[in-house]
């Protein structure tokens, strides 16, 4: 169990996805990000299957079959695309739903921060859009979100993220869906 090394990675990237949120307007957001790992069906988890260089959830499912810190992690964060999977009005089984463009957003800054938190030093703007590609064919992600998140992934990965979050703080200021 490493506690501190736990708490130390979990607040670097909150602290870090607050930069982010804020650097795009998400002030409120950007505060209450991640909150949830601090509470103890999450934070505990996280300190007995601490890996330091990914997260805990990958050791934790493979203990035990699944992950019960992910489980509750996912069902009260809304920049998780998880959070937003629903029943089909229109077909059989589960879909994506539609992510709110300042969700989205938030996703984008996670993203970003936690390539940067793992892969410390080597890191590069593309990681984020690495990672996502490495696993995208099994997101459930309504197609209009899944078509903004990965614009947004490529912008980080051509453009760089400062350019990528002053876009977003446009599109946000917007006040439109996408």
């Amino acid at each position: 169990m490493n506690i501190k090394g736990h708490f130390e990675t979990i607040t670097r990237h909150k602290l870090l996805v607050m930069k982010y949120c804020f650097a795009c307007g998400l002030y409120e957001q950007g505060l209450a990000h991640d909150l949830s790992k601090y509470s103890p069906a999450e934070f505990i988890p996280g300190c007995i299957y601490y890996q330091g260089d990914h997260s805990p959830n990958e050791a934790e499912r493979e203990a035990r079959g699944y992950t019960s810190a992910w489980l509750h992690h996912k069902g009260r964060n809304k920049h998780h695309l998880e959070y937003w999977i629903d029943y089909s009005t229109t077909k059989a089984g589960l879909t994506g739903m539609k992510i709110p463009l300042r969700y989205v957003c938030e996703m984008v800054c996670d993203r970003v921060a936690a390539s940067q938190i793992y892969l410390g030093g080597r890191y590069t703007d593309a990681s984020p859009w690495e990672y996502y590609e490495h696993s995208k064919d099994h997101y459930l992600l309504h197609p209009e979100t899944r078509a903004l998140l990965e614009k947004l992934l490529q912008m980080v990965r051509d453009i760089g993220q400062e350019r990528t979050f002053a876009y977003m703080k446009f599109l946000l200021g917007c006040e439109k869906d996408y």
